[in-house]
């Protein structure tokens, strides 16, 4: 077999059983789903065992990814973002914005209107966050600091800080959001202001 393919089919257990891991569902829960036995699905994960296209579908399906997301299809040419949206089961949407694995990435979040009461449960990870509100109200409980970002307001910061996003009482919020590793920033160029001429 092709030494690029084996790389790629190599590749697909750890992929797998992050996507599993990054949506919070168990090996049991995710057996229930797709109809895999959880032993399958644990050999599959730990590349013990190389995945067939009768696997593949229903755990395309359970993520809401293509094929060719789960193993790392080579490009075609086509530049376009396959826009899959991510249900988080609460009423929030994810749209994934970039489809390379690393570097910098780019989501979009849809948040249903949220409860002006609810009590924040914040969160620590490894990399840095900047956050962009394009329609709504996006509460952000940042550390000490609960803060009200508008639509056309930003913010970024290290997301080893315990944080937390919501939609206000007022409606529903979007925002993008472009995550990175540790120390990797978005770099946000702008033309300079321009000074009318007197």
């Amino acid at each position: 077999m092709d030494e690029a393919i084996d790389r790629t089919l190599d590749a697909v257990g750890p992929r797998l059983k992050r996507l599993r891991l990054n949506r919070g569902v168990t090996l049991t829960d995710l057996a229930a789903e797709t109809g895999i036995s959880t032993s399958t699905l644990s050999r599959l994960e730990a590349g013990l065992r190389r995945p067939t296209l009768e696997q593949l579908l229903p755990l395309a399906r359970a993520y809401g990814v293509t094929i060719d997301e789960l193993v790392d299809a080579p490009p075609t040419g086509d530049p376009r973002v396959n826009l899959r949206p991510i249900p988080c089961g609460d009423g929030s949407v994810v749209l994934p914005l970039t489809r390379r694995p690393g570097g910098i990435q780019a989501y979009k979040f849809v948040l249903p209107t949220g409860n002006d009461d609810a009590e924040p449960d914040l969160r620590t990870h490894e990399g840095y966050d900047w956050v962009y509100v394009l329609n709504g109200t996006l509460r952000l409980v940042l550390g000490e600091h609960d803060l009200i970002l508008r639509a056309g307001e930003a913010a970024e910061f290290d997301t080893r800080t315990p944080h937390w996003f919501g939609a206000t009482g007022a409606g529903p919020v979007e925002f993008l959001s472009l995550i990175g590793r540790q120390g990797e920033r978005a770099h946000v160029r702008a033309a300079p202001k321009q000074v009318p001429a007197e």
